[in-house]
């Protein structure tokens, strides 16, 4: 498989800024600082999207367009979206920055029938919406150095609800011992139900994986 072009392509604060031509969507959705931003960049090979060590930097919907050819089912060229959803568990601003940021993640999944309330926000709601924009599939991203925490429980739980191929990455893999990562990639699994992909964006483990999950989910 060859990646042709990568572009970042738009902040969206709603579904009415998300594009709508048919190209499939996998949206990455993770705690604050779990990195999303570092993973899109080590997948292209581009300083496409802006990290920060301060959690809470993506505080829109950010959507950026791959352009690839070849991979699972042949050759062939083919499209897909990534989009970087705003991180949960952590909002710089207070109730009303948690709240904006719980928006946007409601608007961009509303198809799912749910609406994800961050950890720091009580409760789950429902609200039975259409979205045009077809979701492919869900990347999970989890810290693997911290597993068993409430705030990716939660989202786990939720994420199940929406019905869409939704895969668990553990991230910074590479901050662990062999023993650590055995025995927190065992807990992952057991709590979140699924078997997690082992990440390192620093050190490029998982990526060839993942290209073939994300080149399987687009076409």
């Amino acid at each position: 498989m060859k990646l042709l072009e990568a572009h970042f392509v738009t902040s969206a604060v709603d579904a009415r800024g998300v594009p709508q031509d048919g190209i499939p969507h996998i949206a990455l959705v993770g705690r604050s600082n779990v990195g999303k931003s570092s993973l899109i960049n080590a997948l292209t090979g581009m300083k496409l999207a802006r990290t920060s060590a301060a959690p809470g930097k993506t505080r829109l919907a950010n959507l950026y367009r791959l352009h690839a050819d070849g991979g699972p089912g042949g050759p062939g060229r083919w499209r897909v979206y990534l989009a970087d959803l705003p991180g949960y568990g952590y909002a710089r601003g207070g109730e009303a920055s948690v709240a904006e940021l719980a928006r946007i993640a409601e608007s961009y999944f509303s198809s799912g029938g749910r609406v994800f309330r961050p950890a720091s926000e009580p409760g789950l709601k429902t609200r039975p919406t259409d979205t045009p924009h077809r979701i492919a599939g869900v990347l999970h991203l989890v810290d693997s150095r911290h597993p068993g925490l409430e705030a990716d429980l939660e989202a786990g739980a939720w994420l199940d609800t929406l019905g869409v191929n939704r895969t668990v990455l553990a991230t910074k893999i590479d901050k662990l011992s062999r023993s650590e990562r055995a025995k927190n990639l065992k807990s992952f699994e057991r709590q979140l139900g699924t078997a997690p992909l082992p990440i390192s964006a620093a050190k490029g483990e998982g990526l060839d994986d993942l290209w073939t999950l994300i080149a399987r989910l687009s076409r």
